[in-house]
């Protein structure tokens, strides 16, 4: 889905990944060329990935710091 802000457009996104929901998201550039914000952190639940994509895109488009995840995962 895409999602516009701000006047510009953004696609966030969840994989699975196990058990755990991994949140993304791409800004959308004009000329077809996107900006990857990489895996933006891990989530128990799909739900809460897509709302921490979308929060993370609109700080990007904004100029603001990206949040923190909530949870680290270490390996």
């Amino acid at each position: 889905m895409i999602i516009y802000h701000g006047g510009a457009a953004f696609e966030p996104n969840v994989m699975r990944d196990g058990k755990v929901f991994v949140a993304t998201a791409a800004i959308l550039e004009e000329d077809g060329h996107s900006t990857s914000l990489g895996e933006l952190g891990s989530f128990a639940s799909e739900e809460s990935a897509m709302h921490f994509a979308i929060l993370s895109a609109t700080a990007f488009i904004e100029g603001d710091a990206l949040p923190v995840p909530p949870v680290g995962l270490s390996a």
